[in-house]
């Protein structure tokens, strides 16, 4: 049975072959990039698989085609965009970008109760839900928790609360609310942070 070193060397070695036509200080780079990653990772999740782990940083092949196509090499090594060992695509908003627009819709709404307070807070909450889910970032399962853990779930306790005669009143109750929702949301707004993909 392979131990977690021989799968690590094992999936390194294959990303060394597919990436074997880029020079060879990138390859040595892109290699060492990914032993750091696997070790940081195992590090902050030690419970975690080291399949799982393998996994979240893709195929070795497609890693290798979007090395290949970042040093301009892409075009004779590189399959043919949308098949099976296609490059990835690169993000272009900032990961941290909807997990603030997330986060903050609330305090915006808090701080600013009237308008323009709620209709900007509702429109960061769209939109960063949007951006989490079009994102190259994370995986499906990780954008459908956040966007319900992050957007769906607080809106529909706000809708609830507001159109429910039986809501807490402006005060402590509504301000102790408030804040157990926000710290849920800036909970999954770290734990999407830790989990993100480069």
């Amino acid at each position: 049975m392979k131990t977690a070193t021989d799968l690590v060397r094992d999936y390194l070695s294959a990303v060394e072959r597919e990436a074997s036509a880029l020079p060879a200080d990138r390859r040595r780079e892109l290699l060492a990039d990914l032993a750091e990653h696997i070790e940081v990772t195992r590090a902050e999740r030690p419970d975690a698989a080291i399949g799982e782990v393998l996994a979240e940083l893709g195929d070795p092949r497609t890693i290798a085609a979007t090395a290949l196509a970042e040093a301009g090499n892409g075009a004779a090594g590189a399959p043919a965009r949308g098949g099976v060992g296609a490059p990835a695509r690169r993000g272009k908003v900032h990961p941290l970008v909807p997990l603030l627009m997330l986060t903050l819709s609330l305090p915006f709404i808090m701080v600013f109760p009237d308008l323009p307070g709620p209709l900007f807070g509702v429109l960061f909450r769209v939109i960063g839900a949007v951006l989490l889910c079009t994102s190259v970032h994370w995986t499906a399962a990780q954008k459908t928790t956040g966007v319900l853990l992050a957007a769906v779930l607080p809106s529909v306790i706000i809708a609830t609360w507001n159109l429910s005669s039986g809501g807490p009143e402006a005060g402590t109750p509504a301000l102790l609310s408030n804040l157990a929702m926000l710290a849920l949301m800036a909970g999954t707004a770290a734990w999407l942070w830790r989990v993100r993909r480069a």
